[in-house]
């Protein structure tokens, strides 16, 4: 079966109230524009998986006013060489739109695959059609749930509790590299790896690095239980040679490590040196020292948890 182009894309999205900001920043770095709603839709094709906050990917083929009408548009479909079942994601409110009860869906999921000509499978079907209710309008196509694969990578052999969280590390990739394709990385300040994991598994091109010896070895640890390979090198971001693309710098904060305004500063303008696109991480206002160094701030956020708060700035 040859699929049909999409017109558009449609995202939903999960998150805790604590990462509304961080989500909305994420958005942006993708699409280019975002959204208070928990849904956008974009001509912008991302795999959701990537993204800790999107729940399912509706790549639109038809769309209509109504369902009969979005009925009749579904009869041209010709399913010969695979099997099929249609999914309302409706599963919850999106935007204005109130949640489809479970038994309504599945009325609405039987109206629809009977429409299509071809041979439904409602257990191991090999294509998924999704239909979503959005702001009056009916919109169906091919459907995917993102894979949650930060979750993979909570349990880590070493681990300490100041650590950015999985989530928060696959969010800030994605701003920092919403690209990756040619991109060259380095987390100069790697800690145990959480950045490193979820940029590795989105096949990006990343190194590490970090002045204490016994994380790098932690990092290292960590990064092979989930069967990635890059390089951490011990030693400290004064000593990079190398240039990169992008550099995401979590400032290092915990019990042993609490750095003097001129050590962050100086991290701040090494960073600078070594590449063209930076992400700052740190637990409190850097603005001042960011823009002393001769960056620009070209987005920002805050990712909250509890009462431990962490600004996010993107720079070039």
């Amino acid at each position: 079966m040859k699929l049909k182009k999409p017109s558009k894309y449609i995202y939903t999205y999960i998150h805790h109230p604590d990462e509304y900001e961080l989500r909305r920043m994420e958005m942006r770095s993708f699409f280019g524009f975002d959204t208070e709603e928990n849904f956008i839709i974009s001509e912008r094709c991302i795999d959701p998986s990537r993204s800790p906050f999107m729940e399912d990917l509706l790549e639109v083929w038809y769309e209509a006013d109504r369902m009969e009408e979005l009925q009749q548009l579904v009869k041209e479909l010709k399913i010969e060489d695979a099997t099929y079942k249609v999914v309302c994601l409706n599963r919850m409110d999106l935007g204005k739109t109130k949640k489809i009860p479970h038994p309504e869906r599945r009325k609405i999921e039987k109206q629809i695959g009977l429409s299509i000509n071809g041979e439904p499978n409602l257990n191991q079907p090999d294509l998924v059609f999704g239909l979503l209710h959005i702001n009056d309008r009916w919109y169906f196509g091919k459907s995917s749930k993102a894979e949650s694969i930060w979750r993979k990578h909570l349990h880590k052999p070493s681990s300490y509790s100041t650590a950015l969280s999985t989530r928060v590390a696959r969010a800030i990739v994605n701003i920092a590299i919403p690209e990756p394709e040619g991109i060259r990385a380095i987390d100069p300040c790697c800690g145990i790896g959480t950045v490193l994991i979820e940029a590795l598994s989105m096949n990006i091109n990343i190194v590490g690095r970090d002045i204490s010896p016994l994380v790098c070895v932690g990092a290292r640890k960590n990064i092979a239980h989930f069967g990635y390979e890059t390089t951490v090198t011990k030693g400290s971001i004064t000593d990079v040679t190398d240039h990169y693309d992008v550099a995401i710098v979590d400032l290092p904060y915990n019990i042993y490590s609490h750095l003097s305004l001129e050590e962050e500063y100086n991290i701040i303008l090494h960073a600078r040196r070594i590449a063209d696109r930076l992400l700052f991480v740190a637990i409190k206002p850097i603005e001042h020292l960011v823009q002393k160094a001769g960056f620009v701030i070209k987005d920002r956020s805050v990712a909250k948890k509890s009462n431990f708060i962490r600004h996010i700035l993107l720079c070039e």
